[in-house]
C-alpha cells in the first residue's frame, strides 16, 4: 500500500522542476563524433609517446563536443570553429600569466569581463565567451607541455577534429537538414489542424506553442545559410516560399478551433503529404482530395491549402515574390557594427560582464591567497555557472553541484579500478557519447557526464588519480558559492525585471497588431508600439508587414514563456511571481490567436469591425501594458469592452477581457 509524503517531507514545486529531465530525441551521429573526437587524439598520442599532448587535444575535442547542436552544415562551421579561434587565444593569455600571481588574477578578471559582455550578442558569440574564459583559465591554472604554441594548436585540432568529422557528410546531405526543417514544421501544422475545434483547448494551446517554435527554428536555420550574402540561392528560395505558404494555414487555425468545428481528416492528411514532399524534394503534380468549403473558416483552409501546394511543387520559384516573415537580414558588415555597438553600449552587456568579472576576480584572489589544490576548477565552476544566457544562476549552481557529485561517484570507479594507458582510451570510448547524449536532457546531467571525463583526461596529464576526486568537489562547491553570493544575491534583479518589462512591450506591440490587422489598404511597415500613440485605424498596413509583425509577437511571446518557465525553478518569492504571471503570457497568445482569426474570417467575406470596435480593445491593451510594466504584483484593472455580439472581434473582446482578469488580484 502507497504512502504519501508528510506534507514537511513533499518536496519543493521549485526542486522537482530542477531534477525533471528534460525530454530529447537522441543525436546520433553526434553520439558517435563525440566518441571518435574525443579518443583519437589521446590515442595517437599514447602511440607517439606524448599521451600529454594527446590528453590536451582531447581537453580541446571537449569544447568541439559541447558546440556540436548545429543541425545546418555551415552553421557548423560557426559554431565550432569560431569558438576554437576564441579558445587559442585563451588559453594563449592564460598561459602567460601562469604563476605571475596578482597579474593572473587581473588578467582573468578582465577577460570574463569581455567574455560575460560578447555573450550577450548570440549563440556563436555566447559559446565563443564560454570557451575565451574556460581555456585562460586552464592556460593559467595548469602548466601546460611544450612550447607556448603548443597547447593553443592542439586545443584546437582537437576542436576542428570535431568539425570535420560533423562535415563528413556535407558532399552527400547538402541542405537534408533544412528541408527536413520546414518539413517537419509542416507536420507540427497537421498536427495543429488536428486540434483545431476540439476540446480541451490546453492541447489547441500546446500544439500552437510546438508550431511557434518550430517555425522559429525553421526560419533561423534557413535564414543562417546567409550569414556571408545577402543574395539567395535556388534552394534557399525554394526553402522560404514553403515556409511562407505554411503560414496562412497557421493563421487560419485559430478562426478554425473559435468556430469549434472540427476539421475533416483530409485536411491534416494533406498538409503530411506537403511535408513528405517538401522533405524529397518532389515537384510533381499532388492531387489534393479537399472537402468543399462550407464557410469562412474553411474557404480560408482551403485557399492556404492549395496555394501551399502550388508553391511546394513548383519547380522553380522567382526570388524577387519571396518575403522574409521575419525581415530581409542585414549584410553580414551591418549586423557586426550592430553587434559591436550592442556591446560598448548596452546596460545589459556591461551588466552582465561585470558580474562575471566580479567572481572570477574574487575567485582567484581567494585562491592567490587560500591554498586550495587544483584551484582553478573554482573559476571553471563560476564561469559555467554563471554564463547569463544559460538561464537561471541559481538552478545551475544547484545542478552543478548535484551533477558534480554524481559524477564524481563515475570518475571514482573509472579512476580506482582502470589502469593507466590504453584503457583510458576505451572508458573515453564509452564516457564521451554520454556528453551529447545527457545534455539535453538538463545541466544537471550535462555536468554528470562531463565530470568523469575531464577528471579522466587530468589524470592522465597530472597521474594524482583518485586524489582529484576531493579537491574537484571542494573546489567545485567554492565555486557555486561564490556564483550564488556574489552574482546572484549581491544583484537582485527580479524576474520582473527581466521579464515583466518583455511581457508588458508584448502587450503593447499586440495593440499595434489589433490595430494593423483591420488596415483598409496596402502600405509600408508599422514598427513597435512602445512610446507610440498607435496607428490610425483604417491607416495603410502591407500584408508583408503584418505578417512580420505576427511572427515577431510570436517570437517574442515564446522567448517570453521561456524565460518565466527557468523562473519556475528558482525558490521562493521568484518562482510564485513568474507562476502568478505565467498565464497572462497564455492569454496574450490568445489574444493574438484571436485577431488573426478576426482578420482571415473579415478576408473571407466577414464584415470588417468599426473602427471604434478596434480602438477600443487597442486601448485596453495598452491600458494593460503599463499596468504590468508598472507593477511587479498583480493589480486591480476596469475592464469595459462592449459592442455588437456579432461582431468579428466579440472572441477578441473575450480574451482581452480575460487577459485582463488574470492581471486583477484574487
Amino acid at each position: 500500500m502507497s504512502r504519501e509524503f508528510p506534507i514537511g517531507l513533499t518536496p519543493p514545486d521549485w526542486l522537482v522542476r530542477n531534477l525533471q529531465p528534460q525530454q530529447a530525441p537522441l543525436n546520433r551521429p553526434a553520439i558517435a563524433r563525440a566518441a571518435v573526437a574525443m579518443a583519437f587524439p589521446l590515442a595517437i598520442g599514447l602511440a607517439t609517446g606524448h599521451t600529454a599532448y594527446g590528453a590536451l587535444a582531447s581537453m580541446g575535442a571537449l569544447s568541439g563536443v559541447i558546440g556540436d547542436t548545429a543541425d545546418a552544415y555551415r552553421m557548423r562551421i560557426l559554431n565550432i570553429a569560431i569558438p576554437q579561434f576564441f579558445g587559442a587565444v585563451g588559453v594563449t593569455l592564460g598561459a602567460a600569466v601562469y604563476g605571475h600571481g596578482w597579474y593572473a588574477v587581473a588578467t582573468l578578471t578582465g577577460i570574463a569581463l569581455v567574455s560575460g559582455m560578447i555573450s550577450t550578442i548570440g549563440a556563436v558569440a555566447s559559446v565563443s565567451g564560454l570557451l575565451l574564459l574556460l581555456n585562460s583559465v586552464i592556460g593559467a591554472g595548469l602548466p601546460l607541455p611544450g612550447a607556448w604554441w603548443l597547447a593553443p594548436v592542439l586545443m584546437s585540432g582537437g576542436g576542428l577534429l570535431v568539425l570535420l568529422l560533423a562535415l563528413l557528410a556535407w558532399p552527400l546531405r547538402s541542405g537534408v537538414p533544412e528541408r527536413s526543417a520546414v518539413a517537419k514544421t509542416y507536420r507540427t501544422v497537421a498536427d495543429l489542424l488536428a486540434t483545431c475545434g476540439d476540446d480541451p483547448t490546453a492541447a489547441y494551446d500546446a500544439a500552437r506553442q510546438a508550431v511557434t517554435q518550430s517555425l522559429n527554428q525553421s526560419y533561423d536555420l534557413v535564414l543562417a545559410r546567409r550569414a556571408r550574402h545577402h543574395g539567395r540561392s535556388p534552394e534557399l528560395t525554394r526553402l522560404l516560399a514553403q515556409l511562407n505558404a505554411i503560414t496562412p494555414v497557421v493563421e487560419a487555425a485559430p478562426a478554425v478551433h473559435q468556430s469549434g468545428q472540427p476539421l475533416p481528416p483530409q485536411i491534416r492528411e494533406t498538409v503530411r503529404h506537403l511535408a513528405q514532399a517538401v522533405e524529397t524534394g518532389y515537384t510533381g503534380p499532388i492531387g489534393l482530395a479537399l472537402p468543399a468549403p462550407t464557410g469562412e473558416t474553411t474557404r480560408a483552409i482551403d485557399h492556404a491549402l492549395r496555394h501551399a501546394a502550388e508553391v511546394v511543387t513548383a519547380p522553380d520559384v522567382d526570388p524577387r515574390g519571396i518575403d522574409d516573415r521575419l525581415g530581409r537580414p542585414a549584410a553580414l558588415r551591418i549586423r557586426a557594427a550592430r553587434a559591436a555597438r550592442t556591446v560598448l553600449l548596452s546596460s545589459g552587456s556591461w551588466r552582465y560582464g561585470l558580474r562575471l568579472a566580479v567572481c572570477i576576480g574574487l575567485a582567484q584572489i581567494l585562491v592567490s591567497t587560500v591554498p586550495v589544490a587544483r584551484s582553478y576548477w573554482v573559476a571553471l565552476t563560476i564561469t559555467f555557472v554563471l554564463k547569463p544566457d544559460f538561464g537561471s544562476v541559481f538552478s545551475r549552481a544547484l545542478l552543478r553541484a548535484l551533477g558534480t557529485v554524481a559524477g564524481l561517484v563515475i570518475a571514482a570507479a573509472v579512476l580506482s579500478a582502470v589502469p593507466r594507458g590504453w584503457w583510458d582510451v576505451l572508458v573515453l570510448l564509452l564516457l564521451a557519447p554520454l556528453i551529447p547524449a545527457l545534455t539535453p536532457r538538463g545541466y544537471g546531467y550535462q555536468t554528470m557526464a562531463i565530470t568523469p571525463v575531464i577528471l579522466l583526461l587530468s589524470d592522465v596529464l597530472n597521474h594524482q588519480g583518485t586524489a582529484l576526486l576531493l579537491p574537484r568537489l571542494v573546489d567545485s562547491l567554492i565555486g557555486c558559492g561564490i556564483a550564488l553570493v556574489a552574482g546572484y544575491l549581491l544583484w537582485p534583479e527580479s524576474w520582473h525585471t527581466r521579464v515583466g518589462d518583455r511581457l508588458a512591450e508584448a502587450v503593447a506591440d499586440t495593440a499595434t497588431y489589433v490595430e494593423s490587422a483591420f488596415g483598409r489598404s496596402e502600405g509600408s511597415e508599422v514598427g513597435r508600439s512602445e512610446g507610440s500613440e498607435g496607428l490610425v485605424v483604417g491607416a495603410e498596413v502591407d500584408p508583408a508587414a503584418r505578417a512580420r509583425m505576427r511572427r515577431r509577437l510570436y517570437r517574442d511571446l515564446s522567448i517570453i514563456r521561456t524565460e518565466f518557465q527557468r523562473a519556475l525553478t528558482e525558490p521562493p518569492p521568484t518562482g510564485r511571481l513568474a507562476a502568478g504571471w505565467l498565464p497572462l503570457v497564455v492569454a496574450v497568445e490568445r489574444i493574438v490567436d484571436a485577431t488573426t482569426a478576426a482578420r482571415v474570417r473579415v478576408k473571407h467575406g466577414a464584415p470588417s469591425p468599426s473602427p471604434a470596435e478596434v480602438t477600443q480593445v487597442a486601448l485596453q491593451l495598452r491600458e494593460l501594458s503599463k499596468g504590468v510594466r508598472e507593477s511587479e504584483v498583480l493589480v486591480e484593472v476596469r475592464t469595459d469592452l462592449t459592442g455588437p455580439a456579432e461582431s468579428v472581434l466579440e472572441p477578441l473582446r473575450q480574451e482581452v477581457a480575460a487577459a485582463r482578469a488574470i492581471a486583477s488580484p484574487h
